[in-house]
């Protein structure tokens, strides 16, 4: 009984170990990161796509292009890979203040190959969001998840990381730059 004990709790404590910082953790880093500021006007991105194993597959460049009307983003993104692919997508940010709590903002974020919707949340100097990507592969698309968390590290510069995952199995990542 004592050894059963002994694993559960070595087991309960690797797995809490395993967990990924909240946004609430970032409350207090700077820059602070606010959306409408920070997603107006025109950005460039640079970045990487990597396979599951960590291997840098495709890499891009993107123009973006911010506005915000009556509290209402747009974010117009512009893909160009290094093997001629160009891909397009337009994110609609909408302020959600039953989800902002504390230091926490929110939005609801939707896009074209995005299934249903997101919610943005940002807190200090992150930005943190998970949604569905419909993600064209080999003539056919496939869903998958992603786990995006930004962090705004100078005032013009915001780097990215993106968690791509199928079924639970991780399937690949994405890292970025963006400058305004």
């Amino acid at each position: 009984m004592i050894k059963a004990l002994a694993l559960f709790f070595t087991v309960l404590l690797a797995i809490s170990g395993c967990s990924a910082p909240s946004i609430e953790s970032y409350a207090d880093k700077t820059p602070r990161f606010v959306a409408e500021e920070f997603f107006s006007g025109p950005m460039k991105a640079y970045g990487v796509v990597k396979d599951r194993s960590g291997a840098v597959t495709r890499k891009f460049v993107a123009e973006l292009n911010g506005s915000w009307e009556d509290g209402r983003g747009i974010l117009r993104e512009k893909f160009e890979f290094d093997d001629g692919e160009i891909q397009y997508r337009n994110w609609v940010m909408v302020p959600n203040s039953q989800a902002s709590v504390g230091p926490v903002r929110a939005f609801t974020a939707t896009a074209e190959d995005v299934v249903g919707e997101s919610t943005m949340r940002t807190a200090g100097n992150a930005v943190f969001m998970r949604y569905v990507l419909q993600v064209p592969y080999k003539g056919r698309t496939l869903d998958l998840n992603v786990d995006d968390r930004m962090y705004l590290v100078a005032p013009n510069i915001l780097i990215a990381e993106s968690k791509l995952s199928k079924w639970g199995f991780n399937v690949g990542e994405i890292q970025l730059t963006i400058v305004k």
